[in-house]
Parts: C-alpha cells; structure tokens; sequence
C-alpha cells in the first residue's frame, strides 16, 4: 500500500490548520497566489492523467463489448454530472472549496451544512487517487491553502477551538477515506470510470473558478500568470 496518497492529503489540511492557528498569515495575495497555483496543478493534472485515463477505459470497455458497435462516450455526462453536483454543494457550502468565504464578527454555530458539502466533495475528491496517484499532489497542494483560508474563517467568526479542531481534522480525513473506499469496496471498483468522470466535473469547475477568482476583478496580472504557468508545467512532468 503506497501509504503517500493517504498522507498527502491529510498532511496539507493538517499543517493549513497549524499555521492559520499560530502563524495566523495577513497577506491575502500571496493566498491567492497559492490559490491560483493550485487550481493551475488541479487543472492541469485533471487534464492531462486523469481525463485521458477515463476515456481510455471507456473505450477499451466499448471495444470488448462489441467491436462493431458505435462508440457513444457516456463519460461527458458524468462530467456535467459533476459540474452540476458540486454547483449544488456550493449553494451550502458557499464557495468555501476554492476559499471563497466571508467571516462574520457575531458567534457563528457549527456550521453544518458547510461542514457536510465540504466532507462529501473532499470524500468524491480521493475516490480517483486510488488509481490516479499523482492526483493526490493535487488535491493536496489545493486543500492547504483551502485550510489555512477555512481555519481562519471559523476562527474570525467566533467559533469555539474544539469545534474547529473537530471541523478541520473530518474534511483531512475524507480525502483519504474515498480513496480506501475506492480501492476496497467492489461496487466503487465497479463503477470506478463514472465515478472518476464525476469527480472531473467538479475538479473541472472548483479549478477553474480559482484560477478566474483568486484575484481582484478577475484580471490576471504577471504574478498570477507566473504561478498558473508554473502549476501546468508541473502538472505535465508528474
């Protein structure tokens, strides 16, 4: 068991945590800098390993179903699938997978449905890793400053330390916890390449809307160009 692809993930919440906690960073442009970056690596690793792979197998599969059938990818519909999913996860979780949340000054109870939307999108986020292991440099680098964001949200608004503790350590562990499930239940084995096309989807939309949120008024300047570039060059030598 490469043990890498349950640790990265986990880890990058983890220190995202500590550092919001002590270090507590005021600089919010180079947050979005490391925003932009990670959509850029999410994006570009999506592209390049995950959606080739998907397709691959749906072809191989039609090509032993029937040789002379006509191919008629499903996977695109997965993919809007997804997309569409995760736009509904945002409608409860307010944007918080690509760190756009705002802080109140009130007390904030345990905000639950944000706690439960971003739990299942981090769960769906691990199921590819399991056969996709580069993808867990991705979801990790996206995750750490999506925590250090989060931690310092819940913080902000008031929330006490043992319910932020208990928020952060369950979004660090679905991640790894899709990606067991994945590689050990037989019906997410089974139905892997839909499930795959789904998590594109919602990797497709969280990546993209970094990449045009991270900075203000959706203009890209040469530092963010920089870090984009660099997160696609990356991507293509993991």
């Amino acid at each position: 068991m490469n043990i890498e692809i349950y640790l990265l993930p986990f880890l990058s919440v983890i220190i995202g945590y500590f550092i919001a906690l002590f270090l507590k960073p005021k600089s919010k442009k180079n947050l979005k800098l490391l925003l932009a970056f990670s959509g850029s690596f999410l994006l570009s690793l999506t592209v390049m390993h995950l959606l080739p792979q998907v397709y691959l197998s749906e072809a191989i599969a039609h090509e032993n179903h029937n040789h002379n059938e006509h191919i008629h990818s499903s996977i695109g519909i997965f993919i809007m699938i997804g997309i569409i999913f995760q736009i509904i996860l945002e409608y409860f979780s307010k944007g918080a997978e690509h760190g756009h949340v705002h802080s109140h000054d009130h007390h904030y109870s345990m905000p639950w449905l944000l706690f439960l939307s971003l739990c299942l999108h981090a769960l769906l986020e691990g199921m590819p890793i399991n056969q996709n292991h580069h993808l867990a440099y991705g979801i990790a680098i996206h995750h750490f400053p999506i925590a250090i964001i989060l931690t310092a949200f819940l913080q902000q608004a008031k929330l006490n330390s043992k319910a932020i503790f208990f928020f952060m350590m369950g979004f660090a562990l679905m991640t790894p916890l899709g990606t067991y499930l994945s590689g050990n239940l037989h019906f997410l084995t089974h139905y892997y390449t839909q499930i795959s096309g789904i998590v594109i989807g919602i990797l497709f939309h969280i990546s993209s809307t970094i990449i045009f949120e991270s900075s203000e008024g959706h203009k890209f300047n040469l530092a963010k160009l920089l870090v984009i570039v660099l997160g696609v060059v990356l991507a293509y030598f993991m």
